[in-house]
């Protein structure tokens, strides 16, 4: 990976996490930042090269990530090439899995406010897609299920574990790890942000970390879909 240009940082994502304001105040001065995700553990992180402030409430980030070229399951049953479905559209990507009990149903809850808040037309012009961490319990039925709790019309896809870990993997990302909670139960370690893809080039420049409200998301769509600009 490239060394840090002028005003940019690097996002390690590791197991603890700042306040928004901490982590804005750190881009400013180009000193690392750290995200959280759902549980502990001993896993190196992940760097991410961030730019500084712009006209986006998303931390940006360079170089752009492109959208992974895979065809995933959906909750259908269905065979889903992501970036066929994902053409002209502004896609909000998560990593995540439906027994987390904190950043997974935090960033659904907030993109769905925004969506509710957007007008019409400019939500008809989102994509968000939510691909599971832990096939072995989120089945398609499980998904859906999920899902539907924030909004019906989010996309939950699964797959091989293979494929999953080859989709991370292409997002600069380590592989979901599971911690044991002992009685058979465990948690999973996995990315706590969004990723924002472009409807043209469909890569992402942008990334949202949990603390964003649904207002940050919201305001981020209206300027790339009604004003049209991009990151």
């Amino acid at each position: 990976m490239q060394p840090p240009l002028f005003a940019e940082g690097v996002l390690l994502v590791e197991r603890r996490s700042l306040g928004m304001a901490v982590l804005l105040a750190l881009l400013a001065v180009a000193l690392p930042l750290v995200l959280s995700s759902c549980a502990g553990g001993d896993d190196g992180p992940t760097e991410l090269q961030l730019s500084g402030p712009s006209d986006f409430r998303g931390v940006r980030q360079l170089p752009p990530i492109a959208l992974p070229d895979v065809t995933l399951i959906d909750t259908d049953g269905k065979r889903y090439p992501l970036r066929e479905r994902a053409a002209g559209k502004v896609t909000l990507l998560y990593l995540g899995y439906t027994h987390c009990p904190d950043v997974c149903p935090t960033h659904m809850a907030q993109i769905a406010h925004a969506l509710r808040e957007v007008s019409p037309e400019t939500a008809a012009q989102v994509l968000v897609v939510f691909i599971t961490t832990d096939p072995e319990r989120d089945t398609s039925a499980v998904l859906r299920d999920w899902l539907d709790r924030f909004d019906s019309s989010f996309v939950g896809l699964t797959g091989t574990q293979k494929q999953l870990d080859g989709v991370q993997t292409s997002l600069n990302a380590n592989p979901a790890s599971k911690t044991d909670l002992g009685g058979g139960h465990y948690s999973v370690d996995h990315l706590a942000y969004v990723i924002a893809f472009t409807p043209e080039r469909q890569d992402a420049r942008l990334v949202y970390p949990a603390d964003m409200s649904w207002e940050d998301y919201a305001a981020d769509l209206r300027t790339m879909i009604e004003k049209g600009k991009r990151p």
